[in-house]
């Protein structure tokens, strides 16, 4: 098998990935733009060959780069990133090609725009939040207001996480978003909807079906983290709600997901919501077509006692998973802390209280730190009192 990884060394543990791969047999290829020296031994030793490129958006250098590899290795296999900001450059590659192990061009905007998905959940019978492309106009997204009520949410059509996204009080709010924000066509405007945010993580197989599921709880969003400066924290559970995973599979087949690791977000409600629910139901937010940002992926391994890179990997070799699940559970939290506040709490406190349940610690560069904190800890419990105490004592303002 000829799999060529795109950016293979960013984040920087996706070696693991091309690891997991090569251990299965499979050509491993990769295509980046970062000087081979500059790549962690383990994804060198990882790698069959290494292409490097100077721009990763210029399409005829990375078309060029798919060709050399064809021409030496024979036909490709599979093209992917796992990467939200490639997943464009994926199909587009994969169609020239005639790569059908992933999406092509013609269905990548399901997954990428927002509007669009849309589409794909009430095909399925998946309870959303009203929406309107901003590109309508201001008299459009007035009347939208009128019958949804205030706040509403804007946010980029095509995004990731929160950048772009703003909470809309009132009418002079709306107007003014429209005056003021730029290309504001390539915009949504939403009903507001509160509470939890959770995902369904999964890797599926080329039916569809499940070969691992975990799920994550978001107590902030990522859009109130920036904007009001909260301290970055999420959860594995330990166990799946059977509601989410009803929901998460229905939201699989919807979208016809093949042969993937999926991330996908529903709300579940902390107050009743005309037309979508009571407290407790799950709303559905947003897909994304790969793994969970950040941390997410070694997280559900602690929580799990699991190697996801590994089953990705049998997934995509073997389409099936090929290690016993072990049933060995537990919480598993990441508490991110900013250096511009003062805590009750040192980090040398935390090291010293919570030294056999830290599984990583973390200094972030200021590219991340925004949405996840300056210093991170991640930390496994087998009870949600334990996890709770260690997100009160990190997180505990002076």
């Amino acid at each position: 098998m000829n799999f060529i990884f795109i950016s293979p060394n960013f984040p920087t543990k996706f070696w693991q990935f091309c690891d997991a791969l090569k251990k299965n047999g499979a050509t491993v290829l990769g295509i980046g733009d970062a000087p081979y020296e500059e790549l962690v031994p383990e994804l060198k030793r990882a790698l069959t060959e290494y292409y490097k490129v100077t721009d990763m958006l210029d399409y005829k250098q990375m078309y060029k780069a798919v060709a050399y590899y064809a021409y030496h290795y024979g036909p490709i296999d599979w093209i992917e990133s796992n990467n939200e900001f490639w997943l464009d450059m994926d199909a587009k590659l994969r169609t020239a090609f005639h790569v059908t192990s992933g999406i092509g061009e013609d269905k990548i905007m399901s997954i990428k725009e927002k509007s669009e998905m849309k589409k794909y959940y009430a095909k399925g019978g998946i309870r959303t939040a009203r929406q309107l492309k901003a590109a309508q106009g201001l008299e459009a997204a007035l009347n939208f207001a009128e019958d949804a009520g205030y706040p509403l949410f804007s946010k980029p059509d095509i995004g990731v996480g929160a950048g772009g996204a703003h909470k809309l009080e009132d009418e002079e709010q709306l107007c003014r978003f429209f005056e003021t924000t730029p290309h504001v066509e390539q915009y949504v405007i939403e009903e507001y909807v509160t509470g939890n945010i959770c995902t369904y993580d999964a890797i599926v197989n080329s039916q569809g079906d499940p070969l691992f599921e975990s799920m994550c709880v978001c107590p902030p969003s990522i859009a109130d983290i920036v904007e009001y400066n909260l301290d970055s924290t999420y959860y594995v559970e330990k166990h799946m709600s059977e509601n989410l995973r009803y929901w998460g599979r229905k939201t699989v087949k919807a979208f016809e997901v093949q042969s993937r690791f999926v991330h996908l977000e529903f709300f579940c409600l902390d107050r009743a919501h005309r037309g979508l629910g009571e407290v407790g139901d799950f709303v559905a937010l947003e897909v994304n077509m790969r793994p969970g940002g950040g941390f997410t992926p070694d997280m559900i391994n602690y929580a799990h006692s699991v190697d996801v890179y590994k089953i990705w990997a049998d997934m995509i070799c073997f389409d099936k998973n090929t290690t016993p699940y072990p049933n060995d559970d537990y919480y598993v939290m990441f508490s991110g802390r900013r250096d511009n506040v003062k805590y009750v709490h040192s980090h040398e406190d935390i090291m010293n209280k919570y030294k056999a349940q830290l599984r990583q610690w973390d200094r972030l560069p200021k590219a991340l730190s925004g949405a996840m904190g300056d210093q991170t800890y991640i930390a496994r419990f087998k009870s949600k009192e334990e996890m709770d105490e260690f997100y009160n004592y990190t997180t505990s303002r002076a």
